[in-house]
């Protein structure tokens, strides 16, 4: 008898804590830290409710830009042309596309008559 691999799901695998993957992790941990520097000012003034409610509100912009993909709604301009996309690749290529002084360069193959 021979044996057989048994193909399994390991979707869920590369989790942490059943939602987050690795990169929405870091987001959210970032935009945590980002979050507590509000709530160490907040404190200061004795406002640590208001510094809390900013830091987990943080932390969730973080968490949603690194898991989550531009919605394609057909009515949006920006959504058809990004959508299905990560958010935080949007981001990325918006913030070069600033910078660079707003130009986009595209390199296009010519096509070969093959015979």
């Amino acid at each position: 008898m021979g044996t057989y691999n048994l193909p399994r799901n390991v979707k869920g695998e590369g989790r942490i804590l059943f939602i987050f993957t690795g990169k929405s992790m870091i987001y959210t941990v970032v935009a945590g830290a980002i979050g507590l520097l509000f709530y160490f000012i907040f404190s200061a003034f004795g406002l640590n409710m208001v510094g809390i409610i900013i830091t987990l509100v943080f932390a969730l912009i973080g968490f949603v830009i690194g898991s989550m993909k531009v919605p394609n709604l057909e009515k949006f301009e920006f959504s058809k042309k990004t959508g299905g996309e990560n958010i935080d690749d949007v981001i990325r290529r918006a913030i070069k596309f600033k910078t660079k002084g707003k130009k986009i360069y595209i390199y296009k193959e010519e096509e070969r008559d093959v015979k």
